[in-house]
């Protein structure tokens, strides 16, 4: 009967504990609800077309442009990047390379994927891919781990013909994560995502003073970050199949209490 109850009590703590996982897990980032992926790419940080993961990006572009889009990612996230070229029906060997940068435009490297692919002559298409790495909620100032905010994707040419110069080519970007959770967190977070745009508009406080106002992934609403993650729930399950395994083992050998050689009743 008291193992039973032991056993109870175990299970309700689990479920307490669980509980708060599912309350505090704030959504990722997700697509605009209009569904229309944008049909054009920007030529520079500045200008990059902003897209969410999920949707597939598309832009008619000339060989020697450079192609910039950003996207938002979140802690947790293991974004993947995939770019696909489309290129002339006559063309000579030409490279193309893929970039992914942060919001404080750090060229950030790519755990596998290829970035840079040379296209054979007279091959319709090339495709390239970069899994960045898990982003992390807060980061050493030195470090140039992935933290949670805009991220700018930048695709061209790197080895080209001067006779394919200029010729019309088109380009198809998507950008999907997986959700790594707790496993990447750490102890510590941003204040704010690292958001750039801070000079593209600006409202008035009640007082009059100007406040800077960041793009659309600025938003407060939709970042997870923060000093709740997952790993607080199987921290603690660990301590109560810990103290659960500690009084069933004093349960089991503590035996009856009775000192031996003394009989029932006495």
């Amino acid at each position: 009967m008291r193992m039973t109850r032991v056993l109870g009590a175990a299970l309700l703590a689990l479920g307490l504990a669980a509980g708060p996982a599912a309350a505090d897990s704030s959504p990722s980032p997700s697509a605009s609800g209009d569904g229309k992926a944008p049909t054009q790419a920007g030529t520079s940080f500045r200008t990059a077309t902003e897209i969410e993961q999920g949707q597939q990006a598309t832009a008619s572009a000339s060989a020697g442009d450079y192609l910039y889009w950003s996207f938002p990612a979140d802690t947790g996230q293991r974004p993947t990047v995939k770019a696909t070229v489309k290129l002339p029906d006559t063309h000579a060997a030409q490279t193309w390379q893929l970039d992914v940068y942060d919001g404080l435009r750090r060229r950030q490297a790519c755990q596998y994927g290829a970035t840079t692919r040379a296209a054979e002559q007279g091959s319709s298409s090339v495709e390239l891919a970069c899994v960045l790495r898990t982003v992390r909620g807060w980061s050493e100032p030195w470090a140039d781990d992935p933290l949670p905010g805009t991220y700018y994707v930048r695709l061209t040419v790197v080895d080209l013909g001067a006779a394919d110069l200029g010729k019309p080519v088109g380009a198809e970007v998507r950008v999907d994560s997986k959700d790594i959770g707790g496993a990447a967190a750490v102890d510590g977070s941003l204040g704010k995502p690292l958001v750039p745009g801070i000079a593209v508009k600006a409202d008035a406080d009640k007082d009059g003073s100007k406040t800077a106002v960041l793009s659309s992934f600025g938003s407060d609403d939709g970042w997870s970050s923060g000093w709740w993650s997952d790993r607080w729930v199987w921290t603690a399950i660990g301590g109560v199949l810990a103290a659960l395994a500690g009084i069933g083992g004093y349960a089991l050998t503590r035996g009856s209490g009775r000192p031996s050689g003394v009989p029932p009743g006495v």
